[in-house]
């Protein structure tokens, strides 16, 4: 029996990579001056919304996670979604005490 195998290979091309580092250095930097402010409660978040940026860039770019498939796409939202109750759970009981 013969396979066909109907996978493309894709790819991005050095200029896409170089940009996509050069946004990720300049968002490290602004999480390090961000740490440095006192904007209050809000420094936290907002060090979590860069973060939440830069590992969208991660994962659509570099892990070509655009490329895949439905069923990996619904591993990864899931992986997120418990992320995300970990990190409810985390603050819920660091505001509590």
């Amino acid at each position: 029996m013969e396979q066909h195998n109907n996978h493309t290979e894709h790819t991005h091309s050095y200029g896409i990579y170089i940009l996509v580092w050069l946004a990720l250095m300049t968002l490290t930097a602004v999480t390090v001056a961000v740490a440095g402010m006192d904007i209050g409660n809000f420094t936290v978040a907002t060090a979590l919304l860069i973060a939440c940026v830069k590992a969208y860039l991660v994962l659509t770019i570099f892990m070509h996670l655009k490329q895949e498939g439905k069923t990996f796409f619904v591993f990864v939202l899931i992986a997120l979604f418990f992320l995300i109750i970990s990190f409810v759970l985390l603050f819920s009981d660091y505001s509590f005490q």
